[in-house]
């Protein structure tokens, strides 16, 4: 099992800038990709960005150039520096981690993008 607790959500205005975090904890060895999906109201997850054991990234159109996704390997630790925030990225956020073919999943911060 793997545990994911996320940090660092909250209610920015527009143009700003928030920093998630997301600590894993329990049976990390295995862990092969981490990343944050997020979910709006009346809408499906989506992809927001992820990150490879090898640190090889990947991100939806909608952020490439505003959100960084990085790694800390030595506190299994995953954050999403997100930059010139947009009222469309209101949702909340949650941490992903893939075990060999297990997803695992963080329980999700809200993100509010609002003036």
């Amino acid at each position: 099992q793997v545990q994911l607790v996320e940090s660092g959500g909250g209610l920015v205005q527009p143009g700003g800038s928030l920093r998630l975090s997301c600590a894993a904890s329990g049976s990390i060895s295995g862990i092969n990709v981490m990343g944050w999906y997020r979910q709006a109201p009346g809408k499906q997850r989506e992809l927001v960005a992820t990150i490879t054991s090898g640190g090889i990234t990947n991100y939806v159109d909608s952020v490439k150039g505003r959100f960084t996704i990085s790694k800390d390997n030595a506190k299994n630790t995953v954050s999403l520096q997100m930059n010139s925030l947009k009222a469309e990225d209101t949702a909340v956020y949650y941490c992903y981690a893939r075990r060999y073919i297990i997803a695992y999943w963080g329980q999700g911060t809200q993100v509010t993008v609002s003036s």
